[in-house]
C-alpha cells in the first residue's frame, strides 16, 4: 500500500515547483524587456527583475524555515508558459502588437504565480508556518501589483495601438 503523503510533503513539492519557475522566469525576462519597444515596458520587466531575485531569496527562506535545501523540481506550467511567451515574441515582436503580447505573455506568468503564492500561503498557515506565511504573502501582493501594473499598461497604450 502506499504511504499517505501528508500536506507538509505538498508544501514542500510546490515550493519546489515555484522555485524552479523563478529561476526560469529569470532568464526569460531580460528576453521580454528586449523585445519590448515602449520605455514604460521595458522599465516595468527592469523592475521585476529586481522583484523576482527578492522573491528567490525569500523562498530559500521558506526553504530554511522547513529544514529543506533551497532545490527547484522541474515545472512543466512555467515551461510551458515561458515558450508560449517566446512564440508570442517571435510572431508578434516586430509589430504593431508587439507590446501587447508581450503583456500578455508576461500576465500569464504572474497569473500562474499567483496560483502557486496563493496556494502556498493558505497551506502555510494550516501548517502553522506563520512566518513563511508571511513571506509568501508578501510576494503574493507583489505579484499581484505586478499584474495590476501589466494591465494599465496595456489599457493605456499597447492594446489600443496593437487595435
Amino acid at each position: 500500500m502506499a504511504t499517505e503523503k501528508k500536506l507538509e510533503e505538498l508544501f514542500h513539492h510546490t515550493l519546489q515547483d515555484i522555485y524552479y519557475a523563478e529561476k526560469q522566469i529569470l532568464k526569460a525576462i531580460p528576453k521580454m524587456a528586449a523585445g519590448a519597444k515602449s520605455p514604460e515596458l521595458k522599465k516595468a520587466f527592469e523592475h521585476h527583475k529586481d522583484q523576482t531575485e527578492v522573491h528567490v531569496t525569500r523562498l530559500e527562506d521558506v526553504f530554511k524555515m522547513i529544514g529543506q535545501p533551497a532545490k527547484g523540481v522541474k515545472c512543466d506550467a512555467i515551461e510551458g508558459i515561458l515558450k508560449e511567451g517566446e512564440g508570442a515574441l517571435e510572431d508578434f515582436g516586430k509589430s504593431i502588437s508587439g507590446d501587447a503580447a508581450i503583456i500578455a505573455a508576461a500576465q500569464a506568468v504572474e497569473h500562474y504565480e499567483i496560483t502557486r503564492y496563493g496556494t502556498l500561503r493558505r497551506w502555510a498557515k494550516v501548517l502553522g508556518m506563520n512566518d513563511a506565511q508571511v513571506l509568501l504573502e508578501m510576494t503574493l501582493k507583489e505579484e499581484a501589483a505586478t499584474d495590476e501594473g501589466l494591465t494599465s499598461l496595456a489599457d493605456s497604450y499597447a492594446n489600443k495601438q496593437a487595435a
